[in-house]
C-alpha cells in the first residue's frame, strides 16, 4: 500500500443546524478552513463526526459533501467500525469507496473481545477491505485495550491493516509499538496532548481534533516535530496545550463545536445524547481563543 499517513489528519466534527439538521454550508466552510492551512488528510465519519447518531443517508451525504469541497487536494479517510465483524464487512463491501483513500476502524466495543478476538476481527476485515485499513484503539470508549503485541501481530499477518490510531494514552505501549513495528506501519497519535513526545518518539502523525480549529498551527507543530526542530514544536504545542485541555472537559466533540462556534466557522449543535459544554467551559475556551489569538 502507498498511501502515506505521515503528519496531521484531522478527524472532522459534523456540524449541525438548531433542528440538529446537518449544516452543509457550514461543513464547506470547515473543510476549506482545514485544507487551506496544510494538513495532510481529512478523516471523516469518526468519533468526531458523531457518526453514531447520524443515518445511512447523511452518512453519505456528508461524505459527498466532503469529496465535493475537497476536489482532490488532500486524502480522505472514511470511518467504517462497529462490533459485529459481518455487520463491518457488509458495510465495507457495500460503502461507495470511490474518492476514498482507507478506512478507520475502531476497534469492537461493548462486547469487549479477547486480544484473540480483536485479531480475528482485524484478520477477517484484511481479507475483504477494498482499501487500506487504520485500526483504531481508544480503550476509554471501547472498554478493551489493543495491546501493543496485538497491534504488532495484526501488522505483521494483515498487509491492508497499514496503521494504527493509537488512543490508549499510554506512551510507553505506543512506544513499544514504533520500536517493533514492521517497516511501512504507521503509528499515528489518537491524543492531541501527547503528539509531540509521540512523534518526537518516531511517531508518523496525528488524527487530531484540536486541528478542526487550527489545523496549520498543530500541522506545523507535527512537521517541526518530524524534522527534529523541537524548538518550534514545542512552541506551537505550548501555545496549545490549555486549550487542548479544556477541549476535552466536557468531552468530545462538544469543546471542538463549542470552539468552532467561537471562531465563527460552524455552530455548536450536537445531538443526544450529547449536550453541549458548560457554561463555564465555553467561557474558558473563550478566554484562551483570544490569547492565542494574541500570541
Amino acid at each position: 500500500m502507498s498511501l502515506d499517513l505521515s503528519g496531521t489528519g484531522v478527524a472532522i466534527i459534523t456540524p449541525f443546524k438548531n433542528d440538529k439538521s446537518v449544516d452543509y454550508n457550514a461543513l464547506e466552510r470547515l473543510i476549506e478552513h482545514i485544507v487551506s492551512n496544510g494538513v495532510e488528510y481529512i478523516v471523516v465519519l469518526g468519533t468526531t463526526g458523531e457518526s453514531v447518531t447520524l443515518t445511512a443517508e447523511e452518512k453519505r451525504s456528508v461524505t459527498d459533501k466532503v469529496l465535493e469541497v475537497n476536489k482532490g487536494r488532500i486524502p480522505v479517510v472514511l470511518g467504517i467500525g462497529g462490533n459485529d465483524t459481518a455487520e463491518v464487512i457488509h458495510a465495507m463491501k457495500n460503502t461507495n469507496l470511490e474518492g476514498i483513500s482507507a478506512i478507520l476502524s475502531v476497534s469492537p466495543y461493548y462486547n469487549k473481545p479477547t486480544q484473540e478476538g480483536i485479531y480475528q476481527h482485524y484478520k477477517a476485515l484484511n481479507e475483504v477491505s477494498p482499501r487500506p485499513i487504520i485500526l483504531y484503539n481508544v480503550p476509554a470508549r471501547t472498554g478493551s485495550n489493543v495491546l501493543a503485541r496485538t497491534v504488532l501481530r495484526i501488522a505483521s499477518d494483515c498487509p491492508k491493516v497499514i496503521a494504527v490510531k493509537e488512543a490508549s494514552g499510554d506512551v510507553g505501549q505506543s512506544m513499544e509499538i514504533i520500536k517493533n513495528r514492521p517497516k511501512g506501519f504507521f503509528v499515528l497519535s489518537g491524543d492531541d496532548l501527547i503528539t509531540l513526545p509521540l512523534v518526537a518518539a518516531g511517531a508518523d502523525g496525528v488524527i487530531s481534533v484540536v486541528a478542526n480549529a487550527y489545523p496549520k498551527e498543530f500541522s506545523d507543530m507535527v512537521r517541526q516535530a518530524a524534522s527534529g526542530d523541537l524548538v518550534s514544536a514545542r512552541k506551537n504545542h505550548y501555545l496549545l496545550q490549555d486549550f487542548i485541555n479544556y477541549l476535552f472537559a466536557d468531552g468530545n466533540p462538544g469543546g471542538i463545536k463549542a470552539a468552532l462556534k467561537i471562531l465563527g466557522i460552524t455552530g455548536d449543535d450536537l445531538r443526544l445524547p450529547l449536550v453541549n459544554v458548560s457554561d463555564a467551559t465555553f467561557n474558558k475556551l473563550e478566554e484562551l481563543i483570544k490569547g492565542i489569538k494574541k500570541a
